[in-house]
């Protein structure tokens, strides 16, 4: 299967869901995830849109525990950078009209103990498929932290169709 088939189908999928459906089946992948991110200080995260596990909840009770949260901003056609997080005042549309950070730029990224990553699908090898602009493909590739897939279970598929420059993550859940 191509990836511009498996995005159309994964695509399906989402829309047999009312918004309320994907936030109740989010609770439990982000319930698995806390304790996951107990050890951590510096986790990288994303502010979900509609269509994806809702991350929240999840990221305003780790800057509640004191843990740095960083989510990232596009800043030009295939790249991001990363902003610190810390409430709700830190948004802003942005790039593709998704709520993006204006706090801190964050350069210490070695720093980071945990990146998580959403996407359309998932495999077992930790292949992931993107919504095709490679944005996170490029900006993994220079970071060695512990990554962690983001999905509901319809996204977990048998195979992700790759390429070079595809970049896999450590667990998916």
């Amino acid at each position: 299967m191509h990836k511009d088939d498996l995005r159309r189908q994964i695509r399906q999928i989402k829309r047999q869901f009312t918004p309320q459906q994907l936030e109740e089946l989010s609770l439990p992948i982000i319930s698995r995830l806390k304790p996951m991110l107990a050890d951590t200080q510096v986790v990288m995260a994303y502010y979900s849109l509609p269509d994806e596990v809702c991350t929240h909840s999840l990221i305003n009770d780790l800057v509640a525990k004191g843990k740095t949260v960083l989510l990232p901003k596009v800043t030009g056609d295939d790249t991001m950078e990363l902003r610190r997080y810390t409430g709700r005042d830190d948004l802003r549309e942005g790039a593709f009209h998704i709520l993006e950070p204006v706090g801190e730029r964050f350069i210490d990224e070695i720093s980071i103990d945990v990146v998580l990553v959403p996407g359309v699908a998932f495999d077992a090898k930790g292949h992931r498929l993107g919504r095709g602009r490679g944005y996170y493909d490029r900006f993994l590739r220079a970071y060695k932290a512990r990554t962690i897939g983001v999905c509901f279970d319809f996204q977990k598929v048998d195979e992700v169709p790759v390429d070079a420059f595809d970049v896999t993550v450590n667990e998916v859940i």
